[in-house]
């Protein structure tokens, strides 16, 4: 059975997915600067002998052909890009490149795709079909690996009918995963500020125009555009992260300068609410005698998981974990460059469940203790491989 005999291959290559990982971890590198760990996938698709062409600088797409008669295709996709973060000191494969880590799990994703490789390569006497390999760079930095590969053709030739990805959660318990079908992450707007006024002696303000006041009150008013312009049942959040005055006790500064994030799931009223939030920081300034500067960087789209593919791979998923192990997914209002491929073709993102409470793994994605329990990769690389089987139609 199809099952059981990856459920074999996937113990049998789960070490070196673990040693892969490690060295991922101790390797990590900053979006589309992934040159050590693009060549680190390629010499490993070498070592399989599975064909691959580089795109987008870093990235690597391969792929799997079966030796059965089929046209079908589906894409697997993981993300090689770590981030400007220090790791917490003392892990024995803590990070050896200063103020960079893998802090979101890519190092994972990597090493799954690979030992996923792995199984298909070992499988494809007996399968039809074409699985196509996506090691994706620069999916933590804007314009995004996914949206630059979708440009250099990686959804053609041959185009899949399906894509899947998978990252984890260390919400949920390693040996678990996680679905939600149709609409589940954010699009995501990066917001850069810039309030000016006229500086002065903090105790003459009448002599001044107060950028860090004028600020303030554009901070709180901004929040109109989620409780009172967006529809209640359309989620929404607007977010204001960095706020830089550089007066001091006595000194009103000259401007003031912030970064924010908008996100939410509709593209028109996205598009309506840069235009809100912009006139009505323009206009409070105007109206204190000071200006405003609102430039708006547009990010990815939000993510869609197609009802039919997700439904059809959560079945997969329970067939291979068991419907124990497969959980439901509230909206999450982070976003993923994976929403690119999923404004594209039909596509899948879920959930690997990487946390253990009685290993104290419990730290979430972007922090200097996050960590993953290994044990999970026990099941992606198996999982990801039954997945692309299975939706071939073996």
């Amino acid at each position: 059975m199809l099952k059981e005999r990856i459920s074999a291959l996937a113990s049998q290559v789960y070490d070196n997915t673990v040693a892969i990982r490690r060295h991922l971890h101790q390797h990590p590198e900053l979006s589309f600067e992934e040159y050590q760990t693009s060549a680190f996938v390629r010499a490993e698709l070498d070592s399989l002998g599975i064909p691959y062409r580089t795109m987008a600088n870093t990235g690597v797409v391969a792929h799997i052909q079966g030796d059965l008669r089929s046209d079908r295709v589906i894409a697997l996709r993981a993300d090689m890009d770590a981030l400007p973060i220090q790791e917490v000191a003392g892990r024995p494969y803590g990070s050896m490149n200063a103020g960079v880590m893998h802090a979101c799990g890519h190092d994972a994703h990597t090493a799954s795709l690979l030992g996923t490789a792995r199984i298909l390569q070992a499988l494809k006497a007996d399968f039809g079909g074409t699985v196509k390999l996506i090691f994706q760079p620069g999916e933590e930095k804007l314009p995004g690996g996914a949206s630059l590969m979708i440009k250099e053709g990686v959804l053609q030739n041959p185009a899949p009918q399906a894509i899947v990805g998978q990252h984890v959660m260390p919400l949920i318990p390693a040996g678990k995963v996680g679905f939600r079908a149709g609409k589940y992450m954010a699009s995501t707007d990066e917001l850069y500020i810039t309030v000016s006024g006229k500086g002065g002696h903090g105790a003459q303000p009448q002599q001044n125009i107060d950028p860090v006041v004028i600020t303030a009150h554009i901070i709180t008013a901004l929040q109109q555009v989620v409780s009172r312009m967006a529809d209640p049942k359309m989620p929404s959040v607007l977010s204001i992260g960095k706020v830089i005055a550089n007066g001091a006790t006595n000194v009103i500064p000259n401007e003031v300068y912030l970064e924010g994030t908008f996100r939410t799931f509709d593209e028109d009223w996205r598009k309506e609410a840069h235009v809100r939030m912009k006139k009505m920081a323009i206009g409070i300034a105007e109206s204190m005698g000071g200006a405003c500067d609102f430039e708006v960087r547009v990010g990815y789209p939000f993510l869609i998981n197609e009802e039919q593919l997700t439904a059809e791979v959560r079945g997969f998923a329970e067939e291979f974990l068991g419907k124990e192990n497969v959980l439901d997914l509230d909206l999450w209002l982070a976003a993923e460059d994976f929403a690119y491929y999923s404004q594209e073709t039909d596509a899948c993102f879920y959930r690997l469940g990487t946390g253990s409470q009685a290993k104290g793994i419990t730290s979430a994605v972007h922090t200097p203790t996050f960590d993953i329990d290994e044990e999970a990769l026990a099941q992606s690389t198996g999982l990801m491989a039954y997945i692309a089987l299975r939706k071939l139609g073996n």
